[in-house]
């Protein structure tokens, strides 16, 4: 299968990480800060749209801290929506519901196994203007994510899992699935500083196996501007399946030598290319 150039490949070197630190302030399941803030350029001439952030597996809305302290400095309004990460098709609806509530025009930010739900979410909305992936997935109809990241050798993540089953009072089972405490820092946040990695290990959320193997059933990217961030030193998601989606979906690519957990330690690249999406879209 024939697969198109992306529109545009730049690379940047490793970064520092960003600094400690992790956002308390929750409201209703959401992070939010200033969410309905109206924020014009420095013209005052029209409206920036509302960034809203949707964090992956084994990961909290507090690992856009560092992007949402540099987004809110240059005037975006943001939201850190809380992913229940739970199922594709539930967790797209929730994050559909943030999006409802946001002020103006939205761009949509995916990390991870987050990619899969605003791909399901912006699915014939005209309120989000642009998907933006962070070490994301981007399938397309008929694929999972647990599909695509052994689409391409290179993932270590499923040796570095702890399966948690788990029994609701109505009877249905499933499995939570976490990263080990012991790998974390290696799988998911190499080039994260050992203490903070370590809090991030200690306050992941996880994901249900149940989430990772559900099939997508629309993907936003086929009709709406996309921009991917890939990491070059992800073992989550293999770099040859980033740059497979990001192909595919016509992304304009930015290549950065980072761990899977690309918010937390390049948070300066993440707001950068968030920043080119809104101004490229703007109206």
């Amino acid at each position: 299968m024939n697969v198109a150039s992306p529109k545009r490949s730049t690379s940047v070197r490793r970064g520092a990480a960003a600094g400690a630190g992790i956002l308390a302030l929750t409201v209703a399941g959401v992070l939010t800060l200033n969410s309905t803030a109206s924020a014009t350029d420095p013209h005052g001439t029209r409206q920036k749209p509302t960034i809203v952030l949707e964090h992956g597996a084994f990961a909290d809305a507090s690992s856009w801290s560092g992007v949402i302290q540099r987004l809110e400095r240059d005037g975006y309004p943001v939201v850190a929506a809380a992913n229940p990460l739970r199922s594709v098709a539930g967790d797209a609806a929730y994050l559909r519901g943030v999006v409802d509530r946001s002020q103006g025009p939205v761009i949509l930010v995916g990390h991870s196994y987050g990619g899969s739900v605003i791909s399901e979410a912006a699915t014939n909305d005209p309120k989000v203007k642009a998907l933006v992936y962070a070490a994301a997935f981007l399938p397309a109809a008929g694929e999972s994510a647990g599909e695509l990241s052994g689409k391409f050798p290179g993932s270590t993540l499923g040796a570095a899992l702890d399966p948690v089953p788990y029994t609701l009072p109505d009877g249905a089972e499933g499995t939570d699935l976490y990263i080990r405490a012991d790998k974390f820092r290696h799988q998911f946040a190499a080039d994260v500083p050992a203490n903070q990695a370590a809090l991030m290990a200690a306050t992941q959320r996880p994901v249900t196996q149940a989430a990772l193997d559900e099939k997508a059933t629309s993907a936003a990217w086929r009709t709406k501007p996309s921009w991917d961030l890939i990491t070059t030193r992800d073992l989550n998601i293999p770099v040859a399946a980033q740059e497979f989606m990001a192909e595919r979906a016509h992304a304009h690519v930015t290549k950065v030598d980072s761990s899977h957990a690309v918010a937390v330690s390049h948070p300066d690249t993440v707001t950068r290319v968030i920043e080119q999406a809104a101004r490229a879209t703007a109206e």
